[in-house]
């Protein structure tokens, strides 16, 4: 337990006066009652010498045994004490409280021995006849020489405590208001020699808001007011550098939360001491969860914990890829020593390579399906070409159907080439949209118009179906009809004969949404999320041609009007590819 500096003072000095006063008023308290008792004894000696001479004199005069018990009833109410007269054998003849036949033989007390030696004497113990404390004063009563009686005084002693707690109650009182004072002074004392000390505390511990300037804190020139101008020339330099230490805290705890790489420092012992947010991300957990636990705890890979364990050892820079946690995050982890700052404890930067990784892997796929899509009609084309070398130029009609062949690959890589464009531009933000608005109905019905003749020629049936009172949109009619019309075009494509496709739009709490719905052979559910990625193509669609950008195409159009299209489907049972507009403002 800690105590305050007055306690410190004051205690030790409150606890000697309780204890000087407490001894004081002991000794004080003994004295009185010793030397109220011999006073007492003193007053009870006289008087019974007074009583002595009285018997004695009766004794002389030839008064009669019998008389006595008279003297001591008298003089018992004269002194107002109990009186008794003994004989030299111990026999009570008189006795003021009680009769003397009923009182045992007094030869053996104390005091009636010495008086019969010749001796005053005084006594103090319990009376057997009366149960109580009693303090005894005796006299020898001497006739022509001898010892003829004893005469005996005795008074209870509670008169005597009444008497001392009186004179002691009025010295504990007069002791108690002088400990109260002086207590009181000595916390007033207290109080004021550490209250410049307290004042200096105070402006200790708000170093951090403002150093200590203010000197009338302080008007005495003694230590305290010394040790106030050294603290305060150090205050001023601590609040400097503590300023400029809190500065470069706050910029490096800023460039440490908001770095896209992963920062993890583990100590010699392997504890972590360290982890930002972009780490704790990597690794599912938090700094509460990391901090004070080991790096194999925090990382669960052990391919960190031996590139961790391998820069530790060697005392050199290690750099590794990995591969880590469920998601497959692709990391470049480097680990370096910090034995300058930090000795044995190694510093692990990680930096995610997985939207890299990924865009690369998209770059080959594109670069794939571009080049697969390319090679089809150029190696149509580059056979046509051949076979009219090798003399098909000379029979006109097959030389007709070989140029005709030649103008659907020439038109099939002019759509790709405009496509790849078209997309090109879209994704740039490059394509104006020439907003206006316009009622769901009729684009559904420019799209249904332009496609219900093919869906004829396959044997389909188009329906539309509109909910009533669906409110406007504010789009480019015409770059909206067309990603209809390129819905319904794979709708047709990859539907059987004797299919329905049904096309249509509703309002729902979000917006308006448009949809076109088919009977067809659907799509896998591993290739469904990935539908609407460019060149992409389900297994199933690769013997339907087209060029793979079609979906592509709808979907940047349909975000660049602040939609979202999305497609549901079951093997075998169709497939529903929707996209949902914001209502006109």
């Amino acid at each position: 337990m800690r105590y305050s500096l007055i306690t410190r003072f004051a205690l030790p000095y409150i606890a000697l006066i309780l204890a000087v006063m407490g001894g004081l008023s002991l000794v004080v308290s003994y004295s009185l009652r010793n030397s109220y008792t011999d006073n007492l004894k003193t007053r009870l000696l006289a008087e019974t010498r007074g009583l002595a001479e009285d018997i004695a004199n009766h004794l002389e005069a030839g008064l009669p045994e019998e008389k006595l018990e008279d003297i001591a009833t008298t003089n018992a109410q004269l002194l107002d004490s109990r009186v008794t007269i003994i004989k030299s054998d111990g026999t009570v003849v008189g006795e003021s409280q009680t009769t003397p036949a009923e009182m045992e033989n007094h030869l053996q007390r104390a005091e009636v021995q010495s008086a019969l030696k010749g001796t005053e004497a005084t006594a103090t113990r319990i009376s057997s006849t009366l149960g109580k404390q009693y303090l005894y004063a005796a006299v020898p009563v001497n006739v022509n020489g001898q010892v003829v009686v004893v005469a005996r005084l005795a008074i209870p002693l509670t008169e005597v405590e009444s008497s001392v707690w009186t004179l002691n109650r009025a010295f504990l009182i007069a002791a108690g208001l002088v400990t109260g004072l002086a207590i009181l002074l000595t916390v007033i004392i207290s109080n004021w020699t550490t209250r410049p000390v307290r004042r200096l505390s105070s402006q200790i511990l708000n170093l951090k808001r403002t150093p200590i300037q203010d000197s009338s804190l302080f008007e005495e020139k003694d230590e305290i007011h010394r040790l106030n101008q050294a603290f305060n020339s150090m205050s001023l330099q601590l609040q400097s550098q503590i300023d400029e230490l809190t500065g470069e805290r706050t910029k490096l705890a800023a460039v440490l939360n908001n770095m896209a790489d992963g920062i993890l420092i583990a100590g010699e012992d392997g504890i972590v001491q360290l982890i930002n947010p972009a780490a704790e991300r990597m690794f599912k957990t938090t700094a509460n969860e990391s901090l004070g636990k080991t790096l194999v705890e925090v990382v669960r890979h052990h391919q960190l914990v031996e590139l961790w364990q391998r820069c530790k050892e060697t005392g050199e820079p290690q750099t590794a890829s990995y591969e880590i946690s469920l998601e497959k995050i692709f990391v470049q982890a480097g680990a370096t020593p910090m034995d300058s700052g930090m000795p044995g404890a190694v510093l692990l930067i990680l930096q995610d390579l997985t939207r890299i990784r990924k865009l690369e892997s998209l770059r080959r796929e594109f670069v794939s399906n571009v080049s697969h899509e390319l090679r089809t009609p150029l190696a149509s084309m580059k056979a046509l070409t051949e076979t009219l070398r090798e003399g098909a130029i000379d029979d006109p009609p097959a030389a007709q159907r070989f140029l005709g062949r030649m103008d659907i690959e020439i038109d099939t890589l002019t759509q790709m080439v405009e496509e790849l464009l078209e997309l090109s531009r879209i994704e740039s933000g490059r394509v104006p949209l020439e907003h206006r608005l316009v009622l769901p109905g009729e684009m559904v019905d420019k799209a249904v118009d332009r496609m219900v003749l093919q869906a004829q020629r396959a044997g389909l049936t188009i329906e539309k179906s509109l909910e009533e009172d669906v409110p406007r949109v504010s789009v480019d009619f015409n770059r909206m009809v067309q990603v209809i019309v390129n819905l319904l075009h794979n709708a047709i494509k990859f539907t059987l004969p004797g299919g329905v496709i049904t096309c249509g739009a509703y309002k729902s709490p979000e917006g308006v949404v448009f949809f076109v719905k088919d009977t067809g052979v659907g799509i896998d559910p591993e290739s469904l999320p990935r539908i609407f990625e460019r060149f992409y193509k389900a297994d199933k669609a690769r013997s339907g041609g087209g060029t793979g950008l079609g979906l592509s195409i709808a979907r940047h159009l349909v975000e660049a009007h602040g939609g979202r299209i999305w497609a549901e489907s079951q093997i075998n049972e169709g497939t529903t590819v929707s996209f949902i507009l914001p209502p006109a403002g």
